[in-house]
């Protein structure tokens, strides 16, 4: 996707990275990230620069969370204005959520240096999400095994061979993640980690299937399986998980 921007970018983010990232193509959605550099940030500079008045909790917070939110929502503005000719920059919505413009649905991440936002037209797709993680170690991957991984995904995790349960983890962390922001907007009811299992993993086709532990809405009952797509970007897996208007 080419990039018009808006307007320049303030010192502490890019470059742009445009080049879609999942195997899969998700017809008429708009992806773009880009990086972003803790050690240049200057708030009021930053923020002047980028165009963006920051929202009063935001503009209290930390550096770190300031940047953040920054990188995320220059993404997201520019995306929305590749997909709708509007250059809109998404409030704070329900669950801290972003507030997406009437007809479209999304998603922004941002992890370590990267942000990124996904958006496409409500009449296309009524769910979206995407999240990025570091790809975790392998202490760490064992430390949160317990915490992120449902008691069949355990026992899966634990016949791995040592050299991909660091990638099974962070994979069913960072897909539970996307299912989160593809779903609450629908069902508004929060859901965890133990909420839903990794059922299938084809590795060669970057591609997961994720079925529901819990029921979360009449449409969305106990059993509903959906499938997800992850790309390697970097240190960071990239998964996305997107919901059809019209299903197949």
């Amino acid at each position: 996707m080419p990039v018009a921007q808006s307007t320049p970018l303030p010192a502490c983010c890019g470059p742009w990275l445009s080049a879609w990232p999942w195997a899969e193509a998700l017809p008429g959605a708009r992806w773009l990230a880009l990086r972003y550099d803790r050690a240049i940030f200057t708030a009021e500079e930053s923020w002047s620069q980028a165009a963006i008045v920051p929202p009063d909790a935001v503009s209290r917070a930390a550096p770190k969370r300031q940047l953040e939110f920054l990188a995320g929502r220059l993404c997201a503005r520019e995306a929305l204005s590749a997909l709708t000719g509007e250059p809109h920059v998404p409030a704070i919505g329900n669950g801290k959520a972003p507030h997406w413009p009437a007809g479209t649905v999304g998603s922004i991440t941002h992890s370590g240096d990267l942000a990124a936002a996904l958006v496409a037209r409500e009449e296309r797709w009524r769910g979206i999400g995407q999240d990025a993680e570091a790809l975790l170690g392998e202490a760490r991957a064992e430390r949160l095994a317990p915490q992120i991984l449902t008691p069949a995904e355990r026992q899966w995790f634990a016949g791995l061979p040592a050299a991909h349960r660091s990638e099974f983890v962070t994979l069913a962390f960072s897909l539970k993640e996307s299912l989160f922001k593809a779903l609450f907007p629908l069902v508004g009811v929060r859901f965890y980690f133990q909420d839903a299992e990794l059922t299938g993993w084809d590795a060669a086709r970057h591609q997961a299937t994720l079925r529901l532990r819990t029921t979360l809405s009449d449409e969305w009952p106990a059993g509903r399986a959906l499938t997800g797509h992850y790309a390697p970007l970097e240190h960071y897996l990239l998964s996305m998980i997107a919901i059809p208007a019209h299903p197949a």
